[in-house]
């Protein structure tokens, strides 16, 4: 089977519907490859709602946090990140007792965790799949950890050193880039399948009907 014609497996890994009510276990369906298709062709549907009294993005951010109960006194976070850390330090001591000459696990900084939701957003788009092997892609699970990358670069505007910043826009323009030659080739398989002829690729006109940062 060719490359343009390997088929993709969607699999939606959400544990809990819209509502926020447990959903059950959905098998690997064709059918959100044809939504996928038809989100790529389709003209949006405008639905009419009630008009609602304007409300600034501040106000609504701050809707969001009404559920939370008050923060930690400082005296309690100060206890929670001491027991924290001697814990921590009892753990590394422990590993290291067990595994003689390995390495200090490295320091969490701001480049980890950006390298850590790239990296899961790559392996949810299929990209850690091995050679031969079907590709397994959790395309809403792609989607939250990109919005994830979005929220991080929106909040630590200003706050980054050139290098922090250059490696949090370079880590999200792959992953949407990715996503979208994801989804592209999700429509082209399901417009395969329907007998509909294949389009080009328009991010990789190079390589038509084939992701060029997933593979």
């Amino acid at each position: 089977m060719s490359e343009q014609n390997k088929p993709f497996v969607v699999t939606d890994r959400r544990k809990f519907n819209l509502d926020g009510e447990l959903r059950p276990d959905a098998d690997p369906s064709p059918e959100l490859e044809e939504q996928v298709a038809s989100a790529q062709t389709s003209a949006p549907i405008e639905v009419p709602i009630a008009a609602e009294p304007e409300t600034s993005a501040e106000d609504q951010e701050e809707q969001g946090f009404d559920d939370i109960p008050p923060g930690p006194t400082s005296e309690q976070a100060k206890q929670a990140e001491d027991a924290y850390q001697a814990t921590a330090e009892r753990l590394d001591t422990a590993i290291r007792a067990a595994n003689p000459g390995a390495d200090h696990p490295p320091a969490m900084n701001f480049e980890t965790l950006v390298q850590s939701v790239y990296m899961t957003t790559i392996v949810q788009l299929g990209g850690a799949t091995p050679e031969g092997q079907q590709p397994q892609v959790d395309l809403m699970g792609a989607r939250q950890s990109i919005d994830m990358l979005g929220i991080l670069r929106e909040k630590t505007h200003g706050n980054l050193s050139e290098a922090e910043q250059r490696l949090l826009d370079s880590a999200l323009f792959e992953v949407r880039m990715a996503f979208l030659e994801i989804t592209q080739a999700l429509a082209r398989s399901a417009a395969s399948r329907a007998g509909e002829p294949l389009g080009p690729n328009p991010t990789n006109p190079m390589n038509p009907g084939k992701p060029s940062i997933v593979r």
